[in-house]
């Protein structure tokens, strides 16, 4: 079928960035010097309008939740569950382990931590472990928790690195019901005798396969040896391949498996590039983008720490608000700086792949990969920053 020539992306269309191309390529990764298949980045929405497809039968107020939870959940903004959230919420209430497949942004992190609140607030002696790949998803669960646990007299303790140890050893000895962290941090404290994994008997390991591209594989593999046998295991993950399996094997009891993943990138998210012709203008073209109408909540992705620290000091010397998040930033200016993009108190975030998965930033409207990414899947979690809950999300990928 033939593809309808693309015009240049702006609200109005101007044509001066952007080059007509074709879809349908095979997802090439990059590697041995190859570049991606530009064709990969372009995919228009379907239509202006966008709404959620799945609509469930249900309300979170039906559910077999505590009449408090289901007050902090209302009070939070939910009414309707999410298909993951129509699909997982049943099965873990009836305590079963689960594998949940699901596109980033889809409301998985609610659908464990209501059920797991439920849960621990009938019997505080249920204690839960969340294990997660970055730091800031480790946080960002952390602020979800105490929403949902609100006036519930429950706590959870975040472990990460970058922060005091020592006020974390200090926070664990109050017996949190609730640990959420990295699988670095934890290994840590276990291997000082401050942690007890063994008294877990609920068990989150959220966005698996980002943890096994960034080489947890063994750590989360010596975590899970020693989690007691009697548990409540909940696996997610948007891809389950051949090494995600073998951390499954050892993981999960009898399993049911959901899914709400129907593709890789979300039909709600607007997809092109814009071609760079001079690499000296580059920058230029970015800031033509972002003085343009519509620009409000951008995240702008880079190959290098040094490249988005640069970035977002030349925009900030042009009357952009702008900073940087990267692995060099310490975890109190990294969670300064998302915080201060939250509060859309910064219109420019600009980022390396630390803040590409897991992280759910209320209404960013663009995701700009200023630099091109280094595998399709970098692409998927990259732009899965915009277009989160349904709405309607804008990704462009500078190709030079």
């Amino acid at each position: 079928m033939a593809y309808p020539k693309r015009r240049s992306y702006n609200h109005r269309r101007n044509r001066s960035y952007f080059r007509a191309s074709r879809p349908g390529a095979k997802k090439n990764f990059r590697g041995n010097g190859k570049k991606l298949d530009t064709n990969l980045f372009i995919k228009r929405a379907n239509g202006e309008k966008v709404e959620e497809t799945f609509v469930s039968g249900v309300k979170f107020a039906d559910y077999n939740l505590v009449d408090k939870l289901k007050q902090n959940i209302a009070s939070h903004g939910y009414e309707t569950p999410t298909e993951i959230q129509d699909k997982v919420i049943p099965q873990v209430l009836a305590g079963k382990d689960v594998i949940g497949i699901a596109n980033t942004g889809t409301g998985k992190t609610a659908a464990f931590l209501t059920t797991l609140i439920n849960k621990a607030y009938l019997d505080q002696n249920q204690k839960a472990l969340i294990i997660v790949p970055t730091r800031e998803l480790a946080e960002q669960i952390s602020q979800e928790f105490r929403l949902f646990a609100k006036e519930m007299n429950l706590t959870i303790v975040t472990i990460i690195g970058g922060v005091n140890m020592s006020r974390q050893i200090n926070n664990l000895r109050s017996r949190p019901c609730f640990v959420a962290g990295t699988p670095g941090r934890l290994k840590d404290l276990i291997g000082r005798g401050k942690l007890n994994p063994s008294s877990f008997q609920n068990i989150v390991l959220d966005e698996v396969d980002r943890m096994v591209d960034m080489g947890f594989i063994k750590d989360i593999k010596y975590l899970i040896s020693l989690l007691p046998k009697d548990r409540q295991s909940l696996f997610f993950s948007a891809t389950v391949n051949e090494k995600t399996q073998e951390i499954l094997r050892g993981f999960v009891n009898d399993p049911v498996t959901v899914s709400a993943k129907h593709q890789d990138t979300l039909n709600n998210i607007d997809q092109d590039i814009v071609k760079i012709t001079n690499r000296g203008a580059k920058i230029d073209i970015l800031r033509k983008l972002l003085n343009q109408p519509g620009f409000d909540k951008v995240l702008v992705f880079g190959r290098t720490k040094w490249s988005m620290e640069k970035l977002a000091r030349s925009l900030v010397e042009s009357g952009i608000r702008a900073t940087a998040i990267h692995g060099n930033k310490s975890q109190n200016q990294r969670q300064r700086a998302l915080q201060q993009f939250k509060d859309n108190r910064l219109q420019v975030l600009t980022a390396t792949d630390v803040a590409s998965r897991g992280l759910d930033i209320e209404g960013v409207t663009h995701v700009i990969n200023y630099d091109a990414p280094e595998s399709y899947d970098d692409y998927v979690h990259r732009i899965g920053r915009t277009g989160r809950m349904g709405k309607k999300g804008f990704a462009l990928t500078f190709v030079e």
